[in-house]
């Protein structure tokens, strides 16, 4: 009973299928999801950068 509840099929790609082509790196959205991240690791970079200058320059 329990085999016929958990029953798994398996679905196997034939060998002769090729593999599916990389997206155009000149896609509007891809180079919108590209902009982004390069922004976000500058500000995470200038975040970064304040934070130890605020550490370097507090009064003790």
């Amino acid at each position: 009973m329990i085999g016929r509840l958990c029953r798994m099929t398996t679905h196997r790609m034939p060998r002769h299928r090729s593999p599916k082509p990389l997206a155009d790196p000149n896609r509007p959205v891809e180079r919108a999801v590209m902009a982004a991240l390069v922004l976000a690791v500058l500000a995470g970079l200038a975040w970064i950068c304040g934070m130890i200058y605020t550490v370097a320059t507090w009064p003790l």
